[in-house]
Parts: C-alpha cells; structure tokens; sequence
C-alpha cells in the first residue's frame, strides 16, 4: 500500500509525508511541470501541463489498496473504482456512500456557474488548524490500521 498524492495546490503535504514516513509507507506526489518541488523522503512524479494530465497519471499509476489523497471528486470516484481509498485535505474519507452525492452538487454548481443568472456562489472556507488535525488523524488511523 502506498499513498498517491494529488499535490497541486494540496494544503497537507508535509502531514502526508510525515505519516508515510512514521509508517515507513511510499508516498508519491503528482505535480505538474509548472511547478518545482523537492521534497525529503516523497517521490517526485512531474506531469506535463493538459486538462487533468496529473489526475489521469495519478489514476493510471494507482494499485489496489493505495491511498490516494484528493480535493477532486472526479480522481476520487474513479480511486474508488479502481478499489483505492481516497481523502480529501480535511480528512473526510470519499466513499461509495457519499461520492455521487459530492459529484452531483459539484454539477449543479457547474451548471449555476456557467447559467446567465448573477449567482454569487461562495469560493471554499479559509483553512483552519482543525481541518490539518482531522486530516492528520483521519489519514494516522488508515495507515495504523494497515500497519498491523
């Protein structure tokens, strides 16, 4: 088991990584070209810019029971097809329960975005020092559960 990171504009890296090396667990973080990153103990997988190029390397390279950490609902649904565990940054663990749902507000929020109406539709909450903690603990308790 390993954990796949979707590390564009991912808030938990650093977390990721030091749980994956408390676990002694591969961690690898998909980035695209634009950006330049190093980071100790994390492998390193760089992925040429285009429309979901990072999502479709990260999909591509996934094993069954990875964990794969992701704020999109679309490289979560297909994680769990694929029979990977996917989390999001705050900790909330995507699942065959709650992923439809999560894709279906995020369409009807395309669909509001794209309409002519003047729709003023809220960016995401500032992050807090609670949402580190929930994904640091969700995240420690599937690697500890793992790790026996």
């Amino acid at each position: 088991m390993r954990i796949l990171v979707d590390a564009d504009a991912c808030p938990v890296v650093d977390i990721a990584i030091s749980l994956a090396r408390k676990y002694n667990k591969q961690i690898i973080l998909y980035y695209d070209d634009a950006h330049q990153t190093q980071k100790d103990y994390a492998t390193i997988r760089m992925v040429l810019q285009g429309p979901d190029a990072v999502d479709y390397a990260l999909i591509n390279d996934l094993e069954i029971g990875d964990i794969v950490i992701t704020q999109d609902y679309g490289v979560a649904q297909m994680a769990l097809a694929k029979g990977a565990y996917p989390i999001n940054q705050n900790g909330m663990i995507y699942n065959e329960g709650n992923i439809s749902y999560l894709l279906e507000v995020r369409n009807i929020m395309s669909r509001e975005r794209r309409s002519n109406k003047k729709t003023h539709l809220k960016g995401p909450k500032k992050r807090t020092k609670e949402n580190d903690i929930a994904f640091y603990n969700t995240l420690n308790k599937m690697l500890e559960e793992t790790n026996d």
